[in-house]
This record gives structure tokens, C-alpha cells and sequence, in this order.
């Protein structure tokens, strides 16, 4: 059982995420690689005291990135987007 601090790791703030936020109530967060969906939904309902609806994952590739002579590969991360239930409400950023 993992801990539900390591699962959830940071809200994304991109011009996706806030489209989201704003139109549908829907929140984009980078969650572990290793994650399911039923370790990211009881994280979340815990760490934010809200109910939620339903989650959806994505993966984004690696990519390969050159950097003058030294070529790499960029990190393979994952993403979630959380549906909250009717009436549910949460805001990252309060007060700005």
C-alpha cells in the first residue's frame, strides 16, 4: 500500500488545466507513474475532504531532447484528470 502523499505529486497549472477548471470543473494533477485509479481517487477524496466522480489518466511519452552535443531523454510522466461529484468544489490557489 502506498502512501497517499507519494501519489498525488503536484497540480498542473497549463492553459489545458485551467480550461478545464473554469468550463468543467474539472481538475489536472501529476500523479505517479505506478498509480491506479482507485489509489489516485482515495488519495485525493483524503487529501482534500471532497467526493469524487470519476478519473481519467494519461500518460505522456518520453521524448527525445538535444542539448548541443548531449543527446536524452525527457522523463515519461503521468497525469489525471478529476471529475468532482455535483455541489463539490476545491481551489488550489485561494486568496490570489
Amino acid at each position: 500500500m502506498k502512501d497517499i502523499y507519494s501519489i498525488i505529486k503536484k497540480p498542473l497549472f497549463t492553459e489545458k488545466g485551467t480550461y478545464l477548471k473554469e468550463n468543467t470543473g474539472q481538475l489536472l494533477v501529476e500523479v505517479a507513474k505506478d498509480a491506479n485509479k482507485i489509489e489516485i481517487k482515495r488519495a485525493f477524496e483524503e487529501i482534500f475532504k471532497v467526493k469524487v466522480d470519476k478519473i481519467a489518466t494519461i500518460i505522456r511519452p518520453s521524448k527525445w531532447k538535444k542539448y548541443g552535443k548531449f543527446i536524452g531523454k525527457t522523463q515519461e510522466k503521468k497525469k489525471a484528470i478529476v471529475t468532482l461529484k455535483k455541489g463539490e468544489k476545491l481551489d488550489f490557489i485561494e486568496g490570489i
